[in-house]
């Protein structure tokens, strides 16, 4: 039998792919040469250029190849790729779920945990909108097995949630009957909780944080997040800002914040991350920079990428130095070029959580490269020091572990997160302390902020903080949210 040229080519390149050692793929092809030969390749305008989409006419096998010698082009332990033959996978998405290092850290979590994939439209709205399907609330889960608790965080204003009354320390009974606390049912509980298009109607009982309960009915919509909400200067002079999310959209309500808040004449910072698992690493470029001002940041780097050793002078993707500057002007959802308002703090406090990621771990990291005092209150971040380009390949974007992340001195090594109080490079000064779901964001009784009121006052911690004591309305680290891939990563833009 005989298959017309590019078929054959296809098969060869396959069966080297299968023979190769682990170290590097020898003999691979460009990724280039077999970007965008898709299976089923997609027509008409590209939403995101205005232009036609490049895709040309090719098969999985076309798509399996351009996978392989992209990761061994840029994957930063792509040595430690196994060797697997990708025709025992049915689908690239499939095959792409190997392409990554087995190893564990110390701890015993895997090395790599931030390999996945996103459908290219849904990722596109994700990422520059921050919409949603959902009430416009998000869950905290304090407990998944039974008992289980699930009490509401935030919501987003105008929400279904914030028109219900669904607000911080509201706890959930029962969904759509299935008693939440030990019902059998966890699909049911899991589609009314976490309902995946707009539309859908779920009955809930729930009880306020008085104790008193109600029975509502939330509608899913597509739900556009506010990523800075509470922005506020407290007695002494002390700003508050919640910042929840790093998409495109943050830029501007985060330069409107700082405007806020310099023109109250603020003395101090408490910025509140603790929800806040990531997103674009440029828009904690600009919020560091509007921080510290342009005196502290002054040709300093914000953050120095490591690629892996192919690439130790420049960035392989944009070609451009691997130093990221802090930058001082707009360039996402303002108009590009705007001169940024700055803080010019030598310090900030900084409220964290076990879900305090990524984009959110690197304004901390940057800070401390160029002295600027971070003081962290709450419980330990997640250790995320690694980002990645976001590539889409025939309506697929993948998503593969490509740089660490180092400060101005070098310093990137924290896989086990930023400690409050701990000791040890990754160790900051400040209090461990519990989540108060009984106090509203950025309410001075709430137990992070308080902490941070006192140890701004007399640098001393509350004396239940080291323990981290919980209680029906307190949790240690804050509970687990579930919110999307694209939300817990550290992203540059193409």
């Amino acid at each position: 039998m005989r298959f017309p040229l590019g078929r054959t080519a296809v098969i060869v390149v396959i069966a080297a792919l299968a023979a190769c050692g682990n170290e590097s793929q020898k003999g691979l092809p460009p990724s280039s040469q077999y970007a965008a030969k898709c299976a089923t390749p997609r027509s008409g305008i590209d939403p995101s250029t205005g232009n036609p989409f490049r895709d040309t006419a090719g098969s999985t096998g076309d798509e399996k190849i351009w996978l392989r010698a992209w990761t061994d082009e840029l994957y930063l332990w792509y040595r430690e790729v196994p060797n697997v033959n990708p025709t025992a996978y049915a689908t690239p998405i499939d095959y792409f779920a190997v392409l990554k290092t087995p190893a564990i850290t110390a701890s015993g979590k895997p090395k790599d945990q931030y390999h996945y994939t996103y459908p290219t439209a849904e990722w596109r709205r994700l990422a520059q909108s921050g919409v949603r399907s959902g009430y416009g609330v998000q869950w905290a889960i304090l407990a998944s097995s039974p008992p289980r608790r699930v009490v509401a965080a935030y919501n987003e204003p105008g929400s279904t949630a914030a028109l219900a009354g669904v607000g911080r320390g509201v706890s959930v009974l029962t969904v759509d009957g299935e008693d939440l606390s030990r019902g059998n049912d966890v699909a049911k509980l899991n589609a009314g909780l976490f309902p995946s298009a707009s539309g859908e109607a779920h009955t809930f009982v729930l009880a306020d944080p008085d104790g008193r309960t109600r029975t509502v009915e939330l509608v899913s919509a597509n739900v556009e997040s506010a990523p800075v909400q509470n922005v506020r200067t407290l007695s002494g002079g002390v700003g508050y800002m919640l910042f929840n999310d790093h998409h495109a959209t943050a830029e501007a309500a985060l330069v409107a914040a700082v405007t806020q808040l310099q023109s109250g004449g603020i003395a101090d910072l408490v910025l509140d991350i603790r929800y806040n698992s990531g997103g674009y690493v440029d828009i904690a470029s600009e919020l560091a920079y509007m921080i510290a001002g342009p005196t502290a940041t002054q040709g300093k780097t914000f953050e120095k990428n490591r690629f892996n050793d192919k690439y130790p002078t420049n960035d392989p993707v944009s070609g451009a130095a691997l130093e990221l500057p802090f930058h001082a002007s707009t360039r996402f959802s303002m108009p590009a070029g705007q001169s940024l308002p700055h803080l010019d703090l030598p310090r900030v406090f900084v409220l964290t959580g076990g879900q305090t990621c990524s984009a959110s771990e690197a304004i901390i990291n940057s800070l401390r490269g160029i002295d600027v005092g971070v003081i962290q209150i709450g419980s330990t971040s997640c250790g995320k020091p690694y980002g990645f380009y976001p590539r889409d390949n025939c309506g697929t974007t993948y998503f593969s572990v490509q740089f660490q992340g180092v400060n101005a001195k070098g310093f990137g090594d924290y896989d086990d997160g930023f400690v409050p109080g701990g000791n040890g490079a990754a160790g900051l000064p400040g209090c461990r302390v519990a989540d108060d779901f009984a106090h509203e964001l950025g309410d001075p009784a709430e137990a992070r902020l308080a902490a941070a009121l006192r140890y701004r006052a007399n640098q001393t911690c509350p004396p239940s903080s080291g323990a981290l004591q919980s209680g029906p309305l307190l949790s240690a680290e804050g509970g687990r949210m579930v919110k999307s891939p694209w939300d817990e990563n550290r992203i540059y833009r193409r």
